[in-house]
Order: C-alpha cells, then sequence, then structure tokens
C-alpha cells in the first residue's frame, strides 16, 4: 500500500472524527518528529498499539478490501500486570466499496456501533468445530437489547445509533449499505490483540507493507519507534 494512500486515508478518517464530534486523544495527533522525541511516557501507546491503523489486508486494493480505524485504548493480555485493562475502544471508518474480510475472534467479544453517517451491513456466520464457516446453521444475533435467529449468511443492518453484539467464534464482514455514504463506527471490546486473535476465512494479512512514495502524515499503530 502506497504512503500517499495511506495518508489520504488517514485525513478522511480525522475529517470523519470531527464531523460526528469523536474527539480524538492526544497522541493521535502526534507527528513522526514527535514520536522521534517520545520517551517510555509513551510506552502503553506503544505496547498496547494505541492509534491509527489502515490497512489493505495485504490484497493491494484498499478501495475495495481495506479499513481505516484508531485505537482509542486497550490493554495487553500479555503484559497484565502493567496494563490491567480488560476493555479495548476503536473508531472505525468504511466507505462505500470496501470489504473488510470474513473473520472471528478467539478471545474478544465486541459491540459494533454506527456513530454516524451511512448504514453497515454485517453478515453474520456461526463457525463450525474445525473453525471454518458454517454456511447452514441459524445465526442467534444480539443487538441493543433485541435477541432473535436469523438464517446463515444474512447481513444485519446498523443504522446511526445501531449496534451489534459479536461474541466468539462468530465469523462477521463488514460492507456499507450501497447509497448511503461512508460509515463511522465504534467499537467497544475486550483487550484487542491484532497480531493473534484474528481468524479469518481467507489467509490474508492483517497488516500493510507500505511503499514509501511520500513522507508520513502520522506513524501508524505497528510504525511507533523505540523510546529512546
Amino acid at each position: 500500500m502506497k504512503r500517499s494512500k495511506v495518508n489520504e486515508a488517514l485525513k478522511e478518517l480525522e475529517a470523519m472524527c470531527a464531523k460526528y464530534c469523536c474527539y480524538l486523544p492526544p497522541f493521535c495527533h502526534m507527528t513522526p518528529a514527535d514520536w522521534e522525541k517520545a520517551g517510555h511516557e509513551y510506552d502503553e501507546v506503544r505496547d498496547c498499539m494505541l492509534g491509527w491503523d489502515i490497512t489493505d489486508y495485504g490484497m493491494g486494493d484498499f478501495d475495495k478490501m481495506g479499513f481505516s480505524l484508531i485505537t482509542i485504548r486497550n490493554g495487553n493480555r500479555n503484559m497484565p500486570e502493567k496494563y490491567p485493562k480488560v476493555y479495548a475502544e476503536k473508531l472505525l471508518y468504511l466507505k462505500e466499496g470496501q470489504y473488510s474480510p470474513n473473520h472471528f475472534h478467539w478471545y474478544k467479544t465486541e459491540d459494533i456501533i454506527n456513530r454516524g453517517g451511512g448504514n453497515v451491513l454485517i453478515r453474520v456466520y456461526n463457525s463450525l468445530p474445525n473453525e471454518e464457516i458454517d454456511y447452514v446453521s441459524d445465526v442467534t444475533v444480539h443487538t441493543d437489547g433485541r435477541t432473535y435467529t436469523v438464517p446463515a449468511g444474512s447481513q444485519i443492518k446498523l443504522t446511526p445509533g445501531e449496534s451489534i453484539f459479536i461474541q466468539q467464534y462468530l465469523y462477521h464482514d463488514f460492507v456499507v449499505e450501497p447509497g448511503t455514504g461512508p460509515v463511522l463506527l465504534g467499537e467497544v471490546s475486550q483487550c484487542n490483540d491484532d497480531n493473534n486473535d484474528n481468524r479469518f476465512a481467507e489467509p490474508i494479512g492483517r497488516f500493510s507493507a507500505i511503499e514509501e512514495d511520500e513522507p508520513p502524515y502520522r506513524l501508524l499503530c505497528n510504525e511507533y519507534p523505540k523510546a529512546k
């Protein structure tokens, strides 16, 4: 993924947050030069992978398969004594035509909330004992205090203000409902671990290789230099 595309996506997510009054913490505004000077007081940002996250899943076509995210708060299950938070919060941005592919989490449960913009469609499947997709069994869905059952592969539509609970081992993907415009999503969850807690239906990467065609506007959450 080209750095220019990463920069463009960062600025779009930043603008969407401002539009819907989702104000960001100070570390989200730090420049690469700021990070070169940042000491151990920012270890939590580094160790818990807080901040910006732009990915094309290694597929090289961000406008068709990609996602923009910010992790605002998080713990670290590998360092629970140092980082005892058991929860995480993200903001996610999805444009029409983009797709976040089918996956589940072994550990994390999460609520996905439509914070503003268009409508998001979340397709759901159960998983089989071998962790493959169950294309047959009905899925129990929990949305804003309502519990109901839908056929495998149903898309749950979330309009602004609506949310869905995603339990462990539940396959889910994301697209924007055509014609409704880009969506700002919130995610409230248990600790997030994108290195070890994503089981994709098809083998793909989680973080993108970056082609440096221009200087970075912001560093991504997996790019911070070590504290000096």
